[in-house]
């Protein structure tokens, strides 16, 4: 049981640090190697300077919709993670871990559906004029997707997990 604790605790760390460098992280988009776009800002590498100049995005309503849900999903997941520490620590006897699993779930949802907005709305998103087969998806865009499937897992195992009282 304590190994099973262990490493629901591990993977639901593991999930919200995914899906916080997700939402935060410049490489959502990637036009060329000094050229990125993220959910927050589009950003040119200065070759002279070695730094990153950045813009904030132009904003319209497809990317205040997937900011909105990938700020909602990490928000779902620390307070399912806080939750099931206070639940673990003061829980007396039996118990159930069904709140956090509900958060958890729909922090899989909402990330979700953020990057489903994204896959679906980018040319509106980024609204460049470019060509989009000049740039790529980024390891931003793929770690909110790898997110989903984990989050939806680590909902599930928190239905499923109880709380039992110690043999003695």
């Amino acid at each position: 049981m304590v190994l099973l604790l262990m490493s629901v605790t591990v993977l639901h760390l593991l999930t919200l640090a995914m899906l916080f460098i997700a939402t935060t992280e410049k490489s959502s988009w990637v036009w060329t190697d000094g050229e990125i776009t993220d959910l927050w800002y589009n950003c040119i590498h200065d070759n002279v300077t070695g730094n990153w100049l950045c813009a904030a995005s132009n904003e319209n309503d497809w990317l205040q919709a997937v900011q909105a849900l990938m700020v909602f999903s990490v928000v779902f997941s620390s307070i399912s993670f806080l939750v099931f520490l206070g639940q673990l620590f003061t829980m007396s006897k039996v118990g159930l871990f069904y709140f956090p699993g509900l958060c958890q779930v729909f922090a899989g949802f909402t990330s979700f559906a953020a990057s489903l907005i994204f896959t679906f709305h980018r040319k509106e998103i980024l609204e460049d004029s470019r060509d989009l087969s000049m740039g790529h998806f980024g390891y931003g865009f793929i770690l909110a997707w790898s997110c989903v499937p984990l989050l939806l897992f680590s909902g599930v195992l928190y239905v499923h997990l109880r709380k039992r009282p110690r043999q003695t």
